[in-house]
């Protein structure tokens, strides 16, 4: 029950993000943009300090990363490849779309180790601009960079809880955090403080009981959520 929980909560934050993204300007591209200093033209690779925290944006979040030097940044990506193999050579290879959806879906993930223009793909690269968000105060460069090199290799994921942003707050700040959830969680809230949406909820469980038959397993939700939605409203 849990785990399903979870699953209907990590498919509500892909709709969520795909919302709220979709009101956003499209970021400039070609540019890197560093929060502490004027606006200037892209810096090459060798201007990044290590310990940087870099965040590019994808198609539906904000990816991030801690610069290592040497032109390398350490990031946690959804992989399912290293459950399947030990070979090294393979999983450095570069992670298909295929590769992170079955990682998603598995919760496996792989913090490693990319140059900064597979990690960039394309995209304009921001740098540090989580400090200005962030209440704590950024670990010295050194000890960033040593944390996240201390957790390269396979590791568990999450879509909500631990994801690659909670990777580089604990790497940066010494405590994991993830701004995307927090905005999710908000949209949650006013998704059930929303009284027009008990209706709606209570309409998709009379449809699932019409599509699966009635049972408890369909008749329980059908009253409870409605309920609960209305008396958290």
């Amino acid at each position: 029950m849990l785990d399903t929980l979870t699953f209907l909560l990590e498919k509500l934050f892909l709709l969520a993000h795909i919302k709220l993204s979709s009101r956003l300007p499209p970021p400039l591209t070609g540019r890197c943009e560093r929060d502490d200093a004027p606006q200037q033209p892209a810096a090459p690779p060798h201007r990044f300090q290590r310990g940087d925290l870099l965040e590019v944006p994808r198609t539906l979040f904000t990816h991030f990363g801690i610069y290592l030097g040497e032109n390398r940044v350490a990031h946690m990506i959804p992989d399912i490849l290293p459950v399947l193999t030990a070979e090294r050579r393979q999983i450095q290879e570069m992670v298909t779309n295929t590769r992170l959806l079955l990682g998603v879906l598995s919760k496996r993930a792989s913090v490693r180790v990319d140059v900064v223009e597979d990690f960039a793909y394309g995209a304009v690269i921001r740098l540090n601009a989580m400090d200005q968000a962030v209440l704590r105060s950024p670990l010295p460069g050194e000890e960033v960079a040593q944390r996240a090199e201390l957790m390269l290799g396979s590791v568990s994921y999450s879509l909500l809880w631990n994801n690659c942003e909670h990777f580089v707050t604990h790497c940066r700040y010494g405590s994991a955090q993830s701004l995307q959830t927090d905005q999710f969680c908000e949209w949650m809230k006013l998704l059930i403080l929303a009284q027009r949406n008990v209706l709606l909820t209570a309409l998709l469980g009379l449809l699932s009981m019409v599509c699966l038959g009635i049972s408890l397993s369909t008749a329980l939700p059908t009253l409870v959520i409605p309920f609960t939605l209305w008396m958290a409203s």
